[in-house]
């Protein structure tokens, strides 16, 4: 794509310079200069890319499809993925840009080649051409999906509205969801058949590629149809301006249209696996080898030779970089910010590795709960991960773990008092989160047993341990006022550039962001096949379901190096949440999950008990609309010399989130409702 904006800057130089006033301008770049020669295709296809609704490193989901890397950080919209200091760390309900206008504005010159394109055909080849064109119906696909997944019904503006015009002729009224849905579903079928197996350059998209993000749309669109049917009072309703359906299904068609859209993403996800030549990325993966299998998973991120990359976003440091280092990297690299990527304890009690309670969460005491018996001891903090499951630590820094060659220290204080440990508060729950460690006696009083640290530096609370001193948060923190260090007691690794000569800073990155890979089209086509088996629909292929969705998961556990299912995934509410569980540990940080849970509709209050694809006592983190996550802190012991880990809602800058079914949509500009007679707002805004 760097190449291809390049192109774009030197025609426009070139036809700015002529200063003959004796022959036509040449600063009016014509259909002839465009539309005639490859050159002028990558210019015109630079263009819609450079503008494409991507999210990557350059997408911050409380700002929207700004394009702007500034405070970089994935996972941190209120799905449990990630913490961050900041406003921008909360639920996922609106964008402070709204995609709208610049949808309308690729979706012009989407349609303006699909219209022009034909009158210059013999001037390429017939594969050229038919791949151009397909270029077109995919960027228009891609756009109509990234407005309907916001919006639901939207304006199909699949003509380009010619100016000026009569005023009924420049706007369109929004479709219903139905119709929404299904236009996307036939431009990504058209972009699939007009587009080349394989990519002709580097940044365009292939026949495999449209397949991918078609599987993706569609399962969206099933999820959708079917689960806003779960949503108290059902998530459905009519604009007050036209009375079309413009959210979800009429009570006649949502079955039918479910089973449609699960049987597409199914078809389309099969053909990508068994004709798309991709597979997951094994290069230093080693059976029964945890450090290759982790090496191997941190490694895939950066190899654009990997056989799992289907689309990825490509930068090249100086011209167009990012700067997700600079804002994401543990505190001793701050540069000029740092920890914007926590992972939170709710994330991590989604793998193996760790001994449990009863209720499923984390081990950290000798008793059946965090606020019985008394703390298990650690020689270090690694010990308490040794048997994590290698995908987590190539996803998540672990305390003491190495990156860039150095040891990263979090500790989130020192206990002095004697052993063995009692639990440092006798209320865990949701009521209490807001009783930090600062807050506790054993701080306050005389004498002190516990040494926090309220800042970095010389603020730093000291203890003598072994002859020295030792500050009370180490090199990372937590530091309870600064909100720039550890705040849950885990750093994010996934994304990081680990080059020790590296140093970060702002528009330093440039790391490419996989925006697709055969990962997730195996997690689609067995996502489809267990909703499918559900339905009681048949194969689309004649393929076993359920024996695909239980290779596919199985594939990706072996990659990560978790346990393998021992039997066939059921077609029940387990067997799907199994797989809903899987996803949400493989793609996390890659801007899909929050995604996830909203085509589930398991965001809101009633539908929590599925927040994490598997069913948990929402009372743990929840509190009607409201609800928050949870550090793992870990303590240095200087009686024993040994560390112990407590579990706790967020102790550094504590955030609160909410989330209402009425979220699942985002509304409609006020601007673009107030001065037009035909767009609706969404219902009951």
């Amino acid at each position: 794509m760097k190449k291809l904006f390049i192109l774009s800057i030197l025609s426009i130089i070139l036809f700015n310079a002529c200063t003959d006033l004796d022959i036509p301008p040449k600063n009016i770049i014509t259909d002839e200069d465009l539309l005639t020669s490859e050159s002028g295709m990558e210019i015109y296809l630079a263009r819609m890319y450079s503008y494409m609704p991507f999210e990557d490193f350059k997408y911050m989901p409380q700002w929207g499809i700004e394009f702007n890397s500034w405070l970089g950080a994935t996972g941190i919209e209120g799905t449990g993925e990630a913490l961050n200091r900041d406003g921008i760390c909360t639920a996922f309900t609106s964008e402070r840009t709204p995609y709208w206008g610049r949808a309308f504005t690729l979706l012009r010159d989407a349609n303006y080649l699909i219209e022009t394109l034909p009158n210059y055909s013999d001037a390429f080849p017939e594969i050229t051409y038919n791949h151009y064109l397909g270029e077109a119906y995919y960027v228009r696909a891609t756009v109509f999906y990234a407005m309907a997944r916001r919006f639901g019904g939207i304006p199909l503006v699949t003509r380009v509205i010619q100016y000026p015009a009569e005023k009924d002729e420049l706007e369109v009224p929004r479709s219903t969801e139905k119709e929404t849905w299904d236009q996307i579903l036939a431009d990504y079928d058209r972009a699939a058949s007009l587009l080349m197996p394989q990519s002709p350059k580097q940044g365009y998209s292939n026949k495999y590629v449209a397949l991918a993000f078609k599987s993706q749309a569609m399962l969206y669109a099933g999820s959708v149809a079917k689960y806003n049917e779960t949503v108290p009072g059902r998530l459905t309703g009519f604009g007050q301006k036209t009375g079309v359906r413009i959210i979800g299904f009429a009570e006649d068609e949502w079955e039918d249209a479910s089973k449609k859209y699960f049987k597409e993403a199914y078809a389309a996800a099969r053909d990508i696996m068994l004709n798309g030549g991709y597979s997951l990325y094994k290069k230093k993966w080693a059976a029964n080898d945890p450090e290759a299998q982790y090496q191997n998973m941190v490694d895939m991120f950066n190899d654009l030779t990997s056989t799992e990359n289907i689309y990825v976003r490509e930068y090249e440091y100086p011209t167009i970089t990012h700067g997700y280092d600079a804002y994401s990297a543990p505190f001793i690299f701050k540069a000029p910010l740092a920890s914007g990527t926590c992972p939170s304890l709710d994330f991590l009690e989604l793998f193996e590795g760790f001994n449990r309670y009863p209720d499923g969460t984390v081990k950290v005491t000798t008793g059946n709960s965090n606020t019985e018996g008394t703390y298990l001891l650690y020689d270090s903090p690694l010990d308490f991960y040794k048997d994590a499951e290698p995908r987590l630590r190539a996803y998540v820094i672990f305390p003491d773990d190495q990156f860039k060659g150095k040891t990263i220290e979090i500790r989130a204080g020192v206990y002095t008092g004697n052993s063995p440990i009692q639990p440092l508060h006798t209320d865990y729950s949701y009521a209490s989160a807001e009783t930090r460690y600062q807050h506790l006696n054993s701080y306050k009083n005389q004498p002190k047993t516990l040494y926090l640290s309220p800042r970095e530096g010389n603020s730093q609370e000291s203890v003598s341990y072994n002859g020295s001193l030792i500050t009370a948060a180490g090199a990372n923190g937590p530091f309870y006022d600064n909100g720039e260090g550890n705040l849950t007691g885990l750093y994010g690794r996934k994304w990081l550039n680990s080059n020790p000569s590296f140093e970060a800073g702002e528009g330093k990155s440039a790391q490419p962001f996989i925006l697709m890979r055969y990962a997730e089209v195996l997690l689609n086509a067995a996502e489809a096949a267990i909703e499918l088996k559900l339905a009681g629909e048949p194969s689309p292929d004649g393929s076993d379901l359920l024996q695909v969705a239980t290779d596919n998961i199985n594939s990706i556990r072996e990659r990560a190096g978790a346990t393998l299912l021992a039997s066939n995934i059921t077609s029940d509410d387990n067997g799907r949440n199994i797989i809903r569980k899987e996803r949400r540990k493989e793609l996390a940080f890659e801007h899909k999950t929050k995604w996830d849970l909203r085509r589930w509709r398991v965001w809101h209050y009633d539908g929590r008990d599925g927040f994490w694809g598997e069913e948990r006592d929402k009372s743990m983190y929840s509190n009607n609309s409201r609800y928050r996550f949870r550090g793992l802190y870990p303590f240095l012991s200087t009686q024993t010399g040994k560390y112990f880990f407590d579990a706790r809602f967020q102790w550094v800058s504590l955030k609160t989130f909410e989330f209402n079914p009425i979220d699942y949509y985002f509304g409609i500009p006020g601007n673009e409702v107030t001065k037009s007679a035909f767009i609706d707002q969404q219902p009951n805004r």
